[in-house]
């Protein structure tokens, strides 16, 4: 969130020292801070600092059985423990307030043993002497060039969504784009004062190849000339409320219309500020603004254009205290460049474009600890995410307010790739539906996860019965977590495209943050054991069914298996005020064949095939669904001679199984099923981590261990199951194997906008076009 500061009125642009900062808010975790970057621009300062931080984790731990009979033990004993996590915070604010800021970081700096602050931008120089007096470090000055470009290499790499293309008047004005899995090359046009072009190649090879002298100091130096304005963000609300065409000439002023034989429209400018030279009246501020900024925005945008097509690229992107998220300049910026390519090229905008400097200054300090080779994920509970500056929303906004913008990036455990397995992994969006461009399911399912805030609260409570404070960070989590619903509803781009997913890990996040990491924990072990002692006879059952008989039941069980999501609102209230609610009555409660998605009698003609040599199996929740449903499905497949890899998430997210809780399972199992445990022995049944932390699935940002293994094993059938993963995303991701998408619909509203009812049932068969069996003549394809 932006935290608002607290301040006094005055009338003076000098250093104000009025303010008071919240440190929860603020400069989280500074005590532990272990190194600093700064970039000091014209007008703002951004700060970046390493830290550690504290939280606790879920862990499980397998009891021992082999003493005694155990049957009514719990399988596995949870306990809640302190881990280390590594933090990387980002703060921006503006230089009128960087003494009180130095003084605040000074009083609250405890257990550093850093010596130097790395520092970048225009102001470094200038403020050296205040930083190293305020903060005893050495400051220690880094090229501006290479931290930009070292910031903007690594918010491309680690943050989904990161690049948008603007578009004023539409629905959604913020169009985010995936980031290519190969990030290079690109060209990136930084409009300070003037204007640089660097052509980036790789991590640490760019050039740049041209720039002009005509930029944003232009428009603020000539627009002061011209209105008498002299502040930027002024000058731009002037023109974001002008008509240039009061002062430029325009190709109908010269030919009466358009020029047809040069393809010329009416409406272009033919001349900037032509008017005025022969006009015999007054010319408007803001009209003469929007004029300067049309000049400057088409001169830049041809220019960007040229260098473009020169070095044959087609990413282009845009940064520098001239864009700094101002729609009036982005637009401009747009059109110029889709005037200029003819559509060919797209101008694209970064959502922290104006931290690239502190982030690229702070990777230099810290090469030693090679951060690169990390993966790193945006912390939405400690980000403010991307403000809407428009001037008609909240006017004047980047006047000196007192605004604090945040970003807070995570250390991942694992190291994130493609899943290598998608046919064509940049045009892989992993997200059926975009909230931002559709305002009615936007309004739904925002409604939905403020009306399950009650119950979340209640379960994290429940989740430690042994800690009295638990309520009360429980009251803070909703607080939270209810203050990020508001603000995306208002503004529903601030952490890139709005998706149910990222509802849904924005709540993680935010559990994390009030030491939450596992609020279903309880109920995933009661679940866990009480299914455990159904298997035995379910395994029976099926073995005395026909081979097509036990096909059928073996899916009817899975989809069963997948109605027990407490993260549906639908199945969560049957299973709290129906405790003896089973596997039985979820069979009873599916949808009858034909289903709303079926191609089960195309995966019936392939199971009459070859067996596939590898399946890679993405599991969803706990207990019925996991023991009763995936297993059973599993067992077959390693019957039919088919390898199987079972991926799990890393941490705990609802009631969906865990890598870890897993591991226990399956031991347990093996213990009582031959075939399964055979498959162990013979490392034809392995385990591994998906990387993941979330109910949904991302395919382009998996454990690179899972990756490899896919590799190695030849994996030729991914089966994607339950709502989250399969429906919310990747219901139109395309494979380059063969796949299975299996879910059960427990969402009214859902099911209906889908053409199906409560408990609907999508069994999605795919094969890629280039892959279709020879056997096979009804079997759905995928384009190649």
């Amino acid at each position: 969130m932006a935290a608002e500061s607290e301040r006094v009125d005055r009338s003076s642009h000098s250093m104000d020292k009025s303010i008071t900062l919240p440190p929860n808010e603020i400069f989280r975790n500074l005590e532990n801070a272990k190194r600093f970057a700064i970039d000091i621009g014209g007008s703002l300062t951004k700060l970046a600092y390493y830290s550690t931080v504290q939280h606790k984790v879920a862990k499980v731990r397998s009891f021992d059985h082999t003493a005694k009979d155990t049957e009514d033990d719990p399988l596995y004993e949870i306990s809640m423990q302190e881990e280390i996590l590594a933090r990387l915070h980002f703060i921006k604010f503006e230089n009128a307030y960087i003494e009180t800021c130095l003084d605040f970081i000074k009083d609250h700096l405890v257990n550093t043993d850093t010596k130097v602050i790395k520092a970048t931008g225009g102001g470094a120089h200038k403020f050296k002497d205040l930083i190293e007096k305020k903060l005893k470090l050495r400051v220690d000055k880094e090229d501006e060039m290479t931290c930009l470009i070292k910031g903007c290499n690594f918010v491309l790499k680690n943050i989904p969504h990161e690049a948008f293309v603007y578009v004023k008047h539409a629905d959604s004005e913020f169009r985010f784009q995936n980031t290519h899995p190969d990030i290079f090359p690109y060209l990136l046009i930084n409009i300070g004062s003037g204007v640089s072009i660097i052509k980036v190649e790789s991590e640490d090879t760019f050039e740049r190849v041209g720039g002009s002298s005509i930029g944003g100091g232009t428009f603020w130096g000539l627009g002061a000339l011209l209105t008498k304005t002299k502040r930027f963000d002024e000058l731009l609300q002037l023109a974001s409320k002008g008509q240039h065409t009061s002062v430029d000439m325009l190709v109908k002023d010269i030919y009466g219309g358009s020029y047809v034989s040069l393809g010329l429209t009416g409406d272009l400018i033919a001349s900037s500020f032509g008017k005025s030279a022969t006009a015999d009246k007054e010319f408007s501020k803001e009209d003469m603004a929007k004029s300067l900024l049309h000049m400057i925005s088409n001169d830049i945008g041809q220019l960007a254009c040229l260098y473009a097509r020169l070095h044959n690229l087609t990413r282009v992107y845009f940064g520098g205290f001239f864009i700094r998220g101002h729609p009036v300049t982005m637009h401009t910026i747009t059109y110029s460049i889709n005037f200029f390519t003819k559509g060919e090229v797209q101008a694209l905008f970064l959502r922290h474009e104006g931290y690239l400097g502190t982030i690229g200054a702070f990777l230099k300090g810290a090469e030693e600890d090679n951060p690169n080779q990390y993966s790193w994920g945006e912390n939405y509970a400690g980000s403010s995410g991307l403000m809407s500056t428009s001037p008609d929303l909240n006017p004047m906004q980047r006047a000196r307010s007192g605004t604090f913008d945040m970003l807070e990036m995570d250390r991942l455990e694992r190291q994130l790739v493609n899943l290598p397995l998608l046919q064509d992994p940049s045009s892989y969006i992993p997200d059926t539906v975009d909230l931002s461009e559709d305002a009615h399911a936007r309004e739904y399912w925002l409604y939905c996860f403020e009306e399950a805030l009650d119950g979340v609260v209640k379960r994290a409570v429940a989740s430690q019965p042994d800690l009295p404070e638990a309520a009360e960070r429980a009251e803070k989590f909703r607080h939270k977590y209810l203050h990020k619903l508001q603000t995306l509803r208002h503004q529903p781009f601030a952490y890139g495209s709005l998706t149910v997913r990222s509802l849904l890990d924005t709540r993680e996040h935010c559990l994390n943050e009030f030491n939450f990491p596992d609020p279903y924990s309880k109920i995933k072990q009661r679940e866990n054991d009480m299914a455990l002692k159904y298997f035995q006879k379910a395994v029976k059952s099926l073995e005395e069914l026909s081979w097509e008989q036990r096909q059928f039941a073996l899916v009817r069980g899975l989809l069963a298996g997948n109605v027990f999501d407490w993260g549906a609102k639908a199945v969560s209230d049957v299973l709290e005020s129906d405790p003896e609610f089973g596997f039985e009555q979820a069979k009873r409660q599916l949808e009858e064949r034909p289903w709303l998605i079926d191609n089960y009698d195309q995966w019936l003609q392939r199971l009459n095939g070859p067996p596939h040599k590898c399946a890679l199996f993405f599991v969803d929740n706990s207990g019925i669904d996991i023991i009763l449903g995936v297993f059973p499905f599993v067992r077959e497949l390693l019957c039919r001679g088919t390898e199987v890899v079972l991926a799990s998430n890393s941490s705990p997210a609802l009631n969906d199984v865990t890598n870890n809780e897993l591991q226990i399972l399956t031991e347990r199992i093996a213990a009582m099923d031959p075939v399964i445990q055979s498959a162990v022995k013979e490392d034809r049944l392995t385990l591994v981590q998906s990387g993941s932390s979330s109910p949904c699935l991302d395919l382009s940002r998996l454990d690179k261990v899972l990756a490899g293994v896919v590799r190695e094993r030849h994996t030729d059938l991914v089966i994607i199951e339950g709502m989250g993963r399969a429906i919310h995303t990747n219901y139109y991701a395309l494979l380059s194997c063969e796949s299975l998408k299996m879910a059960v619909i427990k969402n009214s509203w859902l099911a209906d906008r889908l053409g199906g009812k409560l408990f609907s049932v999508v069994f999605k068969y795919e094969v890629p076009l280039d892959k279709k069996p020879t056997t096979l003549d009804h079997v759905p394809v995928t384009p190649s």
